[in-house]
């Protein structure tokens, strides 16, 4: 089986594919080159003032946004090739070509001429990037896209790549979920404040298969010590082994989110935590059953593995 490809019998929505089209696309006009703004696909989690289940997790006093789906591998490629020409800020990790399990970008040229090119499909999540890296993204998005600014808009960064993580502004137009949206467009049932939470990110409460064809409650993880594009035990460092976001399109969250459990582990901002720490949920390709919702994920900001990508969060439309 091709593991680029979705598998025989597998349905992908039309706004996915669309979504790629846009995040990978340059179309040539004259002599010149017109690339196509990044489209984020959110949907909008209400129910606000929600009830946190047992743990204490997940009440949310607002309604919000986030994004649908992961962002991809096209979707950062447009990201660098609008800001990274010389990358002083380090957004282009050379394991994004080098790693086989979740390869996505190639980097060429030379510094201040830097260029960027997609290897497979663009469809796939990001992965190799820290939370500096996505709090630049979620900088360029607020800020327009183009050439905008990595530095200033949703997180006042002034050049850092280290130290404690700032908060987001409150005037941010798109940010890192924070743990308790994040857990709560995952899980939470929806339809009222006192609604109650699935177990898992796929509208269930019994664990999901890992089968990579269609049907319900589907996720790519390690089931029972097998990875779900091989369905096989053993690991191999050659193989790839991500899907393309919202390929299980008969699993998502009650909100319409899909790939909060399984693909790539996702960072979060600790409900804004005056922390150098910040959070990673939702379990990935690599990852058993148990990390599906394993609730205490943390790692420092710098932490940058071929397992973890993000989403990004707004705020709702008024």
């Amino acid at each position: 089986m091709d593991p680029h490809k979705l598998p025989a019998g597998e349905w992908t929505s039309l706004k996915t594919v669309l979504i790629g089209l846009l995040a990978a696309t340059v179309w040539s006009v004259g002599s010149a080159s017109v690339r196509a703004e990044v489209a984020m696909e959110m949907v909008t989690v209400g129910d606000p003032g929600n009830a946190p289940n047992a743990g204490g997790f997940g009440a949310v006093p607002y309604t919000f946004q986030i994004s649908a789906y992961e962002v991809t591998i096209g979707q950062y490629a447009e990201f660098l090739n609008a800001v990274a020409a010389s990358d002083p800020f380090e957004l282009y990790h050379e394991m994004m070509a080098l790693s086989a399990n979740a390869a996505g970008i190639e980097r060429s040229g030379d510094p201040g001429s830097y260029t960027y090119r997609v290897l497979g499909s663009a469809m796939r999540p990001i992965t190799y990037v820290n939370w500096w890296d996505a709090a630049r993204f979620c900088n360029w998005l607020h800020n327009g896209q183009g050439s905008g600014s990595t530095e200033e808009g949703a997180y006042r960064l002034k050049g850092a790549v280290e130290g404690y993580p700032p908060k987001a502004s409150d005037k941010a137009r798109f940010t890192i979920p924070t743990e308790n949206e994040w857990f709560k467009a995952a899980f939470y049932k929806g339809g009222g404040t006192n609604a109650g939470y699935w177990t898992y990110a796929t509208q269930s409460d019994e664990p999901p298969s890992n089968a990579p064809k269609a049907g319900k409650n589907r996720v790519n993880y390690r089931a029972k010590g097998r990875f779900c594009m091989t369905q096989e035990n053993t690991y191999s460092r050659e193989t790839p082994y991500l899907t393309d976001v919202g390929q299980f399109s008969e699993s998502p969250s009650a909100y319409g989110t899909f790939d909060q459990h399984g693909n790539v582990q996702e960072w979060n901002d600790l409900d804004g935590l005056s922390s150098e720490a910040r959070g990673i949920l939702g379990g990935s390709w690599y990852q058993g059953v148990f990390f599906l919702n394993f609730r205490e994920g943390r790692s420092t900001p710098n932490y940058e593995t071929n397992t973890t990508g993000f989403r990004v969060a707004s705020p709702a439309a008024e």
